[in-house]
């Protein structure tokens, strides 16, 4: 399994939606356009010939960052969920548990 970002800024509203729904499907939402997701590395090129097909490549862009499987990942700021709140597909970390 590896864990990768995927982000995307669409102009077209009806596009837009389309590709959140998708994503929401598979990944976790960080922000409305960032997702967090873990999934093998032979499924990802399928998750982007599916992305792929909702937007319009001359004018949207939508990008898919490796995160390392060794790197830092943590959390700044304002929690990602309310309190009392805890999805467990996120790694501890992100979730200010060690």
């Amino acid at each position: 399994m590896s864990d990768y970002l995927i982000a995307y800024d669409i102009t077209s509203p009806r596009r837009l939606q389309k590709m959140h729904r998708y994503l929401q499907k598979l990944a976790v939402p960080i922000e409305y356009s960032v997702f967090y997701l873990s999934l093998d590395e032979r499924q990802l090129p399928k998750l982007l010939a599916e992305a792929e097909a909702l937007i319009d490549k001359t004018r949207d862009d939508l990008r898919c960052y490796p995160l390392p499987q060794r790197g830092l990942k943590t959390r700044l700021g304002r929690a990602t969920f309310p309190p009392g709140i805890q999805y467990t597909g996120l790694p501890a970390q992100w979730m200010g548990e060690t």
